[in-house]
């Protein structure tokens, strides 16, 4: 069972190295990075956080395939696996479908795009010479002239049933967005076919502010589809946030990365450490 943190988009980008450095020296595993569309680059930054740090494991949550050749993303992987082995984790996913439009780049068949790029992206880490002539990705004869000799594991950021489906087939691992809780890694394990399947879910942290921790329900609750009281997140007293997160790790997940909220986040997640030890 590993605990990972999310650097918030909404941080200042200058407070990531310090961030970084003050989870490397505690018991978190993982640090996650996030790419969405106007605030940071999800490469950028955890080329940066492997640079500054010795043992954590730095994840990409999440970028987007719409807006990443697979080519050039299997190229900054590979780098990025080369340079520090056994110490990263690459998510991809459909992409936020209001943003790619934005950037023209909304996708004819998401469910097409995330599987090949998936695919190719993931035989090029290997080493591998890809072609593929997809639906929505045309590649012809590429290989890496560095493959990393430790492969990262790829993921994929999804939730929807077909799209579980589809991780499980050609992903290492599922990315869970924030709010879902123990009944909802139930049905992701099992459309995923679980196994040796990284199951990795996102959760928002507010301990001590319960108007805070209502209105992130709030938020999921709108992008999951579900009422808000549906929405899980590790909230309210450090001991009750504690128990959500051991609860999300009963239920199946490998991975709980919480997603500590507001501007002071940091003690937040000691807070929640000192309960977890």
């Amino acid at each position: 069972m590993r605990l990972g943190v999310m650097f918030d988009r909404d941080l200042p980008p200058e407070s990531l190295i310090p961030f970084a450095r003050h989870l490397d020296v505690g018991d978190v595993d993982d640090l996650w990075v996030v790419e969405d569309l106007g605030w940071t680059g999800a490469v950028s930054s955890a080329a940066t956080v492997l640079a500054v740090t010795e043992r954590l494991r730095v994840g990409i949550g999440i970028a987007p395939a719409p807006l990443r050749n697979p080519a050039l993303l299997a190229m900054e992987l590979g780098n990025l696996a080369r340079l520090h082995p056994h110490r990263l984790a690459a998510g991809i996913g459909h992409g936020v479908q209001d943003w790619m439009r934005q950037v023209g780049a909304l996708a004819p068949s998401p469910l097409a795009l995330l599987e090949e790029t998936i695919t190719s992206v993931r035989g090029l880490l290997r080493g591998e010479t890809v072609s593929l002539r997809g639906r929505a990705v045309h590649i012809d004869g590429v290989r890496l002239v560095h493959p990393p000799a430790v492969v990262p594991p790829v993921l994929a950021g999804v939730v929807r049933p077909r799209s579980l489906e589809l991780s499980g087939r050609v992903a290492q691992g599922t990315i869970l967005p924030e709010g879902v809780g123990p009944e909802g890694i139930a049905e992701a394990l099992k459309a995923t076919g679980g196994g040796d399947h990284e199951m990795v879910v996102f959760t928002h942290l507010c301990i001590g502010d319960p108007e805070a921790a209502a209105r992130l329900a709030a938020d999921s609750a709108g992008f999951l589809g579900v009422p808000p009281d549906e929405v899980w997140t590790a909230s309210g007293s450090a001991e009750e946030a504690a128990d959500q997160v051991r609860s999300l790790w009963e239920a199946g997940a490998a991975t709980v990365v919480v997603r500590p909220y507001g501007p002071g986040p940091l003690p937040q997640v000691d807070r929640l450490l000192a309960e977890l030890r």
